[in-house]
């Protein structure tokens, strides 16, 4: 088993997303043209950052939607199977007056 001060750290990465998203979508307006770039930036980036926490043995799973703000709901939702003792997620959420955007990491550690 790992040691607990090296464990996947929710609310560590839940910041690390929240800065992410607020650097890149802040000052955007929704265009369905760039979306799919969009989702793809922001998940390297957050790829990236959890990379630089050197959790050894952990593999890193990001999913980013990106979504036009009209005032409709949106729901989302996910089943894992994992480890309770070592895995966990992470997720934020930005909105503005044209854009939504959640993003998730799940943590995995691999044994």
């Amino acid at each position: 088993k790992q040691t607990k001060w090296r464990r996947f750290r929710p609310a560590v990465v839940k910041d690390l997303i929240h800065k992410i998203l607020m650097e890149q979508l802040s000052d955007k307006r929704f265009a369905s043209d760039q979306a799919k770039l969009w989702t793809t930036q922001i998940s390297d980036n957050i790829r990236a950052q959890l990379k630089e926490l050197s959790l050894e043995r952990y593999k890193y799973v990001v999913q980013v939607v990106i979504g036009e703000q009209r005032g409709e709901g949106v729901k989302m939702g996910c089943r894992c199977f994992w480890d309770s003792d070592t895995d966990n997620y992470a997720q934020d959420i930005f909105m503005n007056e044209t854009i939504f955007c959640v993003a998730v990491a799940y943590g995995v550690y691999h044994y």
